[in-house]
């Protein structure tokens, strides 16, 4: 059985409000939303998270955005393959407790980035805690998303 700590307990109320109010759908597309400007900043694999995005957006090295993802947290859910036409990438952004994404919000003095993450996302998806595991929470945003 888990111990839990007031940070535990912290998380537990901003992740319950952020679930009761949902996704503000204020900046859905990743390259733009102002709340994950600490993130596309950040290098990991050699490259910006922005230039992974444009890489994503192009088409470039396809067989790497998974990988280059992870290493933020960001799970690539859905994307179009295709060497030509928009990509409409679906990416998930770990907003849990233990996500990668932390350490670069708290360096940059950012305390409350999960609300301020889930105000721009397009979607939020939690998943319920069991006794051995926590929460877990995704902001669901998009890369080239189709026009309309």
């Amino acid at each position: 059985m888990r111990d839990y700590t007031e940070r535990d307990a912290a998380f537990s109320k901003e992740l319950k409000a952020i679930g009761e109010r949902g996704a503000g759908k204020k900046s859905t597309d990743a390259r733009l939303a102002p709340s994950l400007s600490v993130l596309r900043t950040v290098v990991k694999k050699g490259l910006a998270l922005h230039v992974m995005f444009a890489r994503i957006v192009d088409g470039v090295e396809s067989g790497l955005w998974e990988p280059w993802m992870a290493a933020y947290g960001i799970e690539l859910r859905g994307v179009n393959y295709a060497k030509t036409g928009e990509r409409n990438a679906r990416i998930a952004i770990d907003i849990s407790l233990a996500a990668k994404a932390t350490s670069a919000f708290a360096n940059a003095g950012v305390p409350n980035w999960r609300s301020l993450v889930a105000e721009d996302a397009a979607q939020i998806q939690i998943e319920k805690p069991t006794e051995k595991e926590p929460a877990k929470a995704y902001a669901i945003f998009f890369l080239d998303a189709p026009a309309g």
